[in-house]
């Protein structure tokens, strides 16, 4: 196969400046000796963090593995775990949706944030008999969770919903209860548009919530509100739709209520490229004011040391991330996650060539690869 091909070409060849190798075997983990090689059956990764991109994480690893040997053993234990393995380096990249603080950054010093899909953060509900599809704007949003809209049938839903016959119940919120990348969109989206969350409550991976049950991860999430007859919690789509339960409609800038979908998740991102300075990609994108766009939508981040010890390791974690972003799309649309752009996508290869290996700080990329060319290549021979 291509992919095995490509992968042990780089693994046994040579990858950095100079034509000078970094290599390290695996019994030897942590030698920087050029000479050393390994094979890619012998290589495992590991990773922690959010679970908002859990979905198509797992089926590119699995694909990847199942083409190169290389295992990529990722835990998704939410934004905050990862963040904070990083920080305590047990992990070899971490993955969050939240952009990192610069309190982050200190402790953390030059990690890379590189985006690598988007998604949508959706209003899932639990109202048996409904017919048609709840609509919400936000400020209606923001009043339920913050327990001040309590019944389904209150007048404010109504009136976003004309000739929509409400169940006399109790609204149930859901959220989530551990640090979640997730949540930061979420709360994000309702402290762009409400006043009174963002007095109130206010953005993070964790929040003090004023009402509701809490549940870990976007699976406990999309478990209580299973479970709950009135309920309503926030999930990345792909949970919602792989649990077939419904999602809201939700009002944008422009005031068109859209339901979550790639094209709308996509025309919320549209001229993020031109927004990206000095490789910084940490852009929220809620609240979009454009036709079409998906107001709680949000790109997802792997972190990246700036430098690693085992050069081996980094160019087997460098060369997954390039085969992601460039060869995996198929795979984002068929789990209805939005594709960053091109653009997008070879930008963020770019901005990986800062990173080095060994105790020689050796450039893990050819600073010389063409990586517009290659993509150039893949896209006529597909």
């Amino acid at each position: 196969m291509r992919l095995r091909a490509v992968a042990l070409t780089l693994l046994a060849g040579l990858f950095s400046l100079g034509g000078a190798g970094c290599w390290s075997s695996e019994s030897d983990a942590g030698s920087d000796d050029p000479t050393a090689t390994a094979q890619p059956g012998q290589i495992t990764l590991t990773g922690a963090g959010a679970t908002f991109p859990f979905p198509i994480y797992a089926r590119w690893f699995s694909v990847y593995n199942q083409q190169t040997g290389v295992r990529i053993n990722y835990q998704s234990i939410g934004s905050g775990g990862g963040i904070r393995q990083m920080i305590e380096g047990t992990v070899e990249f971490g993955a969050t949706d939240a952009p990192l603080t610069e309190e982050d950054l200190a402790r953390i010093p030059g990690t890379l944030s590189i985006p690598t899909v988007l998604g949508a953060v959706v209003l899932t509900y639990n109202l048996p008999g409904l017919e048609g599809t709840v609509r919400l704007d936000g400020e209606t949003i923001a009043g339920i969770f913050l327990g001040e809209i309590r019944r389904w049938r209150d007048p404010r839903i109504q009136a976003l919903n004309p000739g929509v016959e409400f169940p006399d119940r109790d609204i149930i919120p859901v959220h989530r209860s551990d640090g979640s990348g997730t949540t930061y969109v979420f709360t994000d989206y309702l402290g762009v548009i409400s006043p009174a969350w963002r007095t109130r409550v206010g953005t993070g991976n964790a929040v003090r919530w004023p009402t509701g049950l809490g549940a870990r991860g976007n699976e406990g999430v999309t478990g209580q509100v299973r479970q709950a007859p009135g309920g309503i919690g926030y999930v990345e789509q792909v949970f919602a739709r792989q649990n077939n339960l419904p999602m809201a409609h939700v009002r944008n800038a422009q005031g068109e209520f859209i339901a979550p979908s790639i094209g709308a998740t996509t025309a919320a991102a549209g001229g993020l490229l031109e927004r990206v300075v000095n490789d910084d990609f940490r852009l929220s994108i809620v609240n979009a004011d454009a036709e079409g766009a998906y107001p709680i939508s949000s790109w997802t981040y792997l972190l990246i040391s700036p430098h690693m010890r085992d050069c081996t390791r980094a160019v087997a974690l460098l060369e997954v991330i390039r085969w992601a972003l460039l060869e995996g799309e198929s795979h984002v649309l068929d789990l209805n996650y939005a594709p960053l752009t091109p653009g997008l996508r070879l930008r963020a290869m770019e901005a990986l060539k800062v990173v080095t290996c060994g105790a020689e700080n050796r450039p893990v990329i050819d600073p010389a690869r063409d990586f517009q060319a290659e993509w150039e290549a893949g896209e006529a021979a597909s």
